[in-house]
Parts: C-alpha cells; sequence; structure tokens
C-alpha cells in the first residue's frame, strides 16, 4: 500500500500563519513580515523532506500467542518494529494494530526515536468474548518529522489469525458399561459364558497355548483358543440446534453461544471418556474426531437459515448401530419437532438440553417441549448459562448411562421409562 501524507495540526497551523503574515507584508510593504511568511510556508515541505522513505526502511513482525485460544481468554499480541537502515535513524516511530470490531479498539503505541538497525517491542493484550476467526492486522506504521510538520503513514504487512473456540466447562465422567469406573476405556468380554458358549477365533502364530479351547479345537478340526477381553467403544450421538430463528439476539449472552458452549462440553467429554462421537446439526452431520476437531468446528459455526429441525432430527434417527447417549442441544422448537425428537435414540439415555433464553413465543411452548421429551423417556435441562450445566448434567446422565449401557450388552433392550425433568 502508498504510503499517506498528511499535515499535522502544528504544521497546518504554520501554512496558514506563512500565508497570512505573507499577504499582511506585501499589503502593508513591510520586508520582515514577509520574510516571517515565507520562513513558515517554506517549513512544512522541506520537514516532509526529512522522513522521505522513512516508512519503507521500518521492518515489523507480529506474534499472537496462543493462535488459539477459548472464548473468555487472553491472547498476547506482540509487535515487534525495527529500522533496516544501517545509516539512517527514523525520528518519530509510532504504531497502531487493526482489530475487528468484537476484540475492542486499535492499540496505539508511541515508539519513538528509532536509530540505525534499531528495535523496539510493544504488546497488548485481547479477550474475545465470542467464538470465531478472526484477523489481527495489518499493522499501520506512521513517521512524523522533527518539527512535527508532517505525517506519513502507511499499513504493511498481512494480518494473523486468531481463532476463538467456544468456552466449555469440565463435566463429571460417564458410568462405565461394565460397571467399573477408572479405567480408561469400557471393556466387554468376547469370550463367551465359560466353556459351555465359548466364541473361540483360529489359532495364530505366537499365541499362548494355554489359551486353546480343546472343544473347540475338536469340533472345527484346528487349532481354536478363547479371545481375550477386548476395549470397545461406545457410541453417542450430538444433535446441536443453529437455526437463527430458534435462537435470540446475537452475541455473548446469545442463546446460540449458549447452545454451542454446551454442545461443545458434551462433545469434548464424551470423546475425552473413550466414546465414538457423531456430531450432528440441522444441515447435516459433522464429521470429528477429537476434542481439538470439535472445538475448531465450532469456532467457526454460524447460525443457518434453515426453517426447520427435522432435517437434523431425521439424520440422527437415520445413524445405524445402536447408541448408548444422546444429547440434544436445541433452541426454541415447536411441539411437533419435540415429539419427532423423542421417537430417536430409543435404548439408550436420551438428554435434551433446552436453552431458557431462545426465541421462545412464550414459556407454554418450553413447557409443552419439556412434557412430551420427558414423557417419551428424555432426561430434560433447562439452562440460560453453561455454568449451570455441571450439576445438572451430572444429575441426568450420572446413574442412568451406566445401566443403559449394561442393557445394549444383552441380546434384549427395552425402552426406558420416563425420565426425570
Amino acid at each position: 500500500m502508498r504510503p499517506h501524507r498528511t499535515l499535522t495540526a502544528r504544521g497546518a497551523c504554520m501554512l496558514a500563519f506563512g500565508l497570512v503574515a505573507l499577504v499582511a507584508g506585501l499589503i502593508v510593504g513591510q520586508r520582515e513580515i514577509v520574510g516571517v511568511g515565507v520562513l513558515l510556508v517554506t517549513v512544512p515541505p522541506l520537514s516532509a523532506l526529512t522522513v522521505l522513505g522513512a516508512v519503507s526502511r521500518l521492518a515489523h513482525s507480529r506474534t499472537v500467542t496462543p493462535a488459539r485460544v477459548r472464548a473468555g481468554h487472553d491472547a498476547r499480541v506482540q509487535v515487534r518494529v525495527g529500522n533496516s537502515s544501517p545509516t539512517w535513524p527514523v525520528a518519530s516511530v509510532s504504531v497502531s494494530d487493526t482489530l475487528p470490531v468484537p476484540l475492542g479498539a486499535e492499540p496505539r503505541y508511541t515508539v519513538g526515536y528509532l536509530g540505525p538497525r534499531a528495535v523496539r517491542d510493544v504488546s497488548y493484550l485481547v479477550r474475545p468474548a465470542v467464538r470465531g476467526s478472526y484477523l489481527l492486522g495489518p499493522l499501520q506504521v506512521g513517521v512524523t518529522d522533527p518539527l512535527g510538520c508532517v505525517r506519513i503513514s502507511r499499513r504493511v504487512g498481512a494480518p494473523s489469525p486468531l481463532l476463538v473456540t467456544p468456552a466449555t466447562v469440565p463435566l463429571g465422567a460417564l458410568g462405565a458399561a461394565d460397571g467399573a469406573k477408572g479405567d480408561d476405556s469400557p471393556r466387554r468380554s468376547v469370550s463367551g459364558a465359560g466353556d459351555q458358549d465359548p466364541v473361540p477365533r483360529e489359532y495364530r502364530y505366537g499365541d499362548d497355548l494355554r489359551r486353546v479351547h480343546w472343544r473347540s479345537t475338536a469340533k472345527h478340526g484346528e487349532l481354536m483358543v478363547r479371545r481375550e477381553e477386548q476395549h470397545w467403544r461406545e457410541n453417542s450421538a450430538v444433535l446441536l440446534d443453529t437455526r437463527r430463528r430458534a435462537h435470540g439476539p446475537a452475541g455473548p449472552a446469545g442463546s446460540l453461544e449458549t447452545a454451542v458452549s454446551v454442545a461443545a462440553s458434551v462433545a469434548v467429554n464424551l470423546l475425552g471418556s473413550g466414546h465414538d462421537l457423531r456430531f450432528h446439526t440441522e444441515r447435516g452431520r459433522v464429521r470429528t474426531a477429537t476434542p481439538a476437531g470439535v472445538l475448531d468446528g465450532l469456532a467457526v459455526t454460524e447460525p443457518s437459515d434453515t426453517t426447520g429441525l427435522l432435517g437434523g432430527i431425521g439424520t440422527l434417527a437415520d445413524s445405524r448401530g445402536s447408541t448408548s447417549l444422546v444429547v440434544a442441544v436445541l433452541g426454541a422448537v415447536v411441539p411437533e419437532e419435540a415429539a419427532a425428537l423423542s421417537r430417536t435414540g430409543v435404548g439408550g439415555v436420551r438428554a435434551a438440553v433446552l436453552c431458557a433464553h431462545a426465541a421462545w413465543p412464550d414459556q407454554g411452548v418450553l413447557g409443552r417441549v419439556r412434557d412430551v421429551l420427558a414423557t417419551a423417556g428424555w432426561r430434560v435441562i433447562v439452562l440460560s448459562s453453561t455454568t449451570e450445566l455441571p450439576p445438572l448434567w451430572s444429575h441426568a446422565t450420572g446413574s442412568a448411562t451406566a445401566a443403559s449401557t449394561a442393557r445394549t450388552a444383552h441380546a434384549g433392550s427395552h425402552t426406558p421409562g420416563r425420565g426425570p425433568r
């Protein structure tokens, strides 16, 4: 970008008074006044020559630490400005960084005199309140001549990215499928119920001969060995309602940010507990594999203009395989959508989180939706802030998860009864 040259207030005043003195001196015939006028008029142009090319001699760098931060936490931005010339100084340097509106006002610093090869560091903190992907920069550097008459400014460098992930809260650990707690992951025995009901496999080179199952070996005509207990991962699903019309006004205290934060907390908890997670919105399935991947994806999730939630519910219902835990994080839904949702996830624990400050027409609709889900066996949580989630989550899923996963380990399963609201 080309440099932008402007007169400072001092330079403009000198030029104006110089012109007045020059004209007045010519009118009254006073050479002294004319001389003063000529001096004042010529000072600003001469001062501009002293900063010619000064901006191009300035080099800079920007470092954002960390480049990925949770909403409500600080990130430090360090800007380094240096004079690349080995011989020429730069008289008066100032810098200001360009920030998006959600990150606050632009920081401005006066670096001052920079000698040849001199370097100065300035830093500032940003605390983003709302998740998103932000660009910091470009940097605007300004140079003023020693008399303060002329200022030359220029935008330099490329912006630096800052990814702000949703704020999360720690949630209690879910019950293990085998009823034991403290293991890294649940375990299911696949060796059968003793010697009367073995589920062996073929012998492989290196297998311990003490594991040979002789009854099956005689039956199949080849060496068969017992299977060991194998770790298995539970399947869970999360449905997040991101519809624009379902949530209230945007902002840090908006219901959409609460819903995203709740969904992020639940997803991180489930992945940390060893669950295979399917994450859905009304627009379809979101591919996630790690907690960091979930947070990064939710950081840039925008509200959708989809009118209904049935598409997301259908995607959730079409998921194959058993699901031990289904969590729906919802804005304002109608009873018909709640009825469709209530028929999904049968056989596992089902929890619905309703944002109380979403775009509900009235509290009566919220109550009817809660009743529809609770009657179908869903455990309903109504909250206005993510900080309310941990105790409600423990109450809704603490004792029920182990019981549900124990049911899925058997061949027969049944629909759970009505859960607490």
